[in-house]
């Protein structure tokens, strides 16, 4: 009887297996031991959490968003649990680029396999040139460019349908240094492939589709929003759909020139399959850490893995983009 994906597999997966399953794979020259890579978020806020998620299998670690100066972020409340994901209005809060310098630096000294990518959002092209050479020189592997934050103030950065200022802000990061660079964007519909194409033109070497859904929750009783910032993104479940689709179009448009990351509402292996058939060469993992812990990069490795045996595959590249060649 044919089993199930693989997930009774509770193993930790291996590079290639006995049985010559591939997990490895390249990511705009960079070798992840699988296709799992930690989001952005509150797990990378410190050189530990960043190497407790390496060794709990990711393939690959994002800092959390970053800026150029210290912002504390809006009052509580921030966070609402809703039945298909959640809702945050954080507001970036990060303690500024200069002094997260030294956990880039301790996590590169901790000898992990898997590469470090530096999260950063910047308010013009001046300070994404900064950050990101500052951000490099601590020893980050990529820089991952954030153009698309849902609790970024308009006053402050409205990237969003601004291909101009969208390939101004990659063109500074690209001229400033030689890691790759990941560009995050918006789950737009109009407009995204408009986007993407901006960024790619401008030198980004992968594409992350997608950030959070901006949404809002409402208290019946007090009859107002509950979120201090009013809205929110909505990571999880309810934003899967919307970035596969997001994966699907840009692999479509631009898969010849460049790789893309997906994420948004992974939790399991099949919601990773989908995302590498769809065309992601990666997945990012964020909201299922909070429900399913750190084992869950390693569970989503191993079902991977049982996918790949079970249908034929020797490696996860094979099945890259296979949603649109079937």
């Amino acid at each position: 009887m044919r089993t199930e994906g693989g997930v009774g597999a509770e193993t930790r997966p291996s590079e290639r297996s006995a049985g010559g399953w591939a997990l490895e794979v390249e990511l705009a020259g960079l070798r992840l031991a699988n296709p799992t890579v930690l989001a952005s978020g509150v797990l990378g806020t410190s050189a530990s959490l960043l190497a407790r998620a390496a060794s709990s299998g990711a393939g690959a670690v994002t800092t959390k968003t970053l800026t150029l100066h210290p912002r504390r972020g809006n009052p509580n409340p921030v966070v609402v649990e809703l039945d298909t994901g959640l809702l945050n209005s954080m507001g970036l809060p990060n303690p500024g680029l200069e002094p997260f310098l030294p956990e880039i630096r301790a996590y590169r000294s901790s000898g992990l396999r898997s590469p470090l990518i530096g999260s950063i959002w910047a308010l013009n092209s001046e300070e994404a040139s900064t950050m990101a050479s500052m951000i490099q020189e601590a020893g980050a592997n990529a820089v991952e460019l954030n153009v698309s934050c849902p609790n970024a103030s308009k006053d402050e950065l409205d990237t969003i349908g601004s291909e101009q200022l969208v390939r101004e802000l990659v063109e500074a990061v690209r001229r400033s240094v030689s890691v790759p660079v990941f560009v995050k964007l918006p789950p737009l519909h109009w407009g995204l492939t408009k986007l993407a194409g901006a960024a790619v033109d401008a030198g980004a070497d992968v594409l992350v589709a997608t950030n959070a859904l901006r949404g809002m929750a409402i208290d019946v009783r007090a009859r107002r929003p509950i979120l201090s910032g009013i809205t929110g993104g909505l990571s999880g479940r309810a934003l899967k759909p919307v970035a596969l689709r997001a994966v699907y179009e840009l692999y479509g448009e631009f898969g010849d020139e460049i790789q893309v990351v997906g994420v948004g509402g992974v939790q399991d292996w099949r919601d990773a399959v989908e995302y590498l058939l769809a065309g992601a060469s990666a997945v990012e993992i964020g909201t299922a850490l909070i429900y399913r812990g750190l084992s869950v990069f390693r569970r989503v490795a191993s079902g991977i893995e049982g996918y790949l045996r079970e249908e034929g595959f020797h490696s996860v590249e094979e099945i890259v983009g296979a949603a649109r060649r079937g």
